[in-house]
């Protein structure tokens, strides 16, 4: 099976198994998904967060799931709690077909970490 089909499949397992545990009959899409995974990364359980949380929270998702590939690395915890990362390289430009692309790739590649069997 070629990488871009395997990724495909193993995308669209992971994102029904997400959805049937957390989207609520609704098939999560990518931005729900990462969403999730800062809030894990956060580490601060289910509650309400301000509209600037939920975006500093996307950004610790995507740092954690681009840290693999050398873009960001873990810096430290703040007094809050909330991890901060230090940019290593510059994201390429990429069109927004490869920018998906990448993420399900460090989507696919974070829970494979984390133990998730495709």
């Amino acid at each position: 099976m070629a990488r871009d089909e395997q990724l495909k499949l193993q995308w669209e397992t992971l994102q029904v198994k997400i959805s049937e545990k957390f989207g609520g009959g609704e098939l999560l899409d990518i931005d729900a998904i990462i969403y999730l995974i800062g809030i894990q990364e956060l580490g601060k359980g289910h509650q309400r967060f301000k509209k600037d949380d939920k975006l500093n929270i996307m950004h610790i998702a995507i740092c954690t799931l681009l840290e693999p590939f050398g873009f960001y690395a873990f810096d430290y915890f703040d007094e809050d709690g909330w991890p901060h990362y230090k940019t290593l390289d510059e994201l390429p430009n990429l069109k927004p077909g490869e920018q998906s692309v990448l993420m399900k790739e460090a989507v696919v590649m974070y829970f494979e970490k984390k133990g998730f069997k495709f």
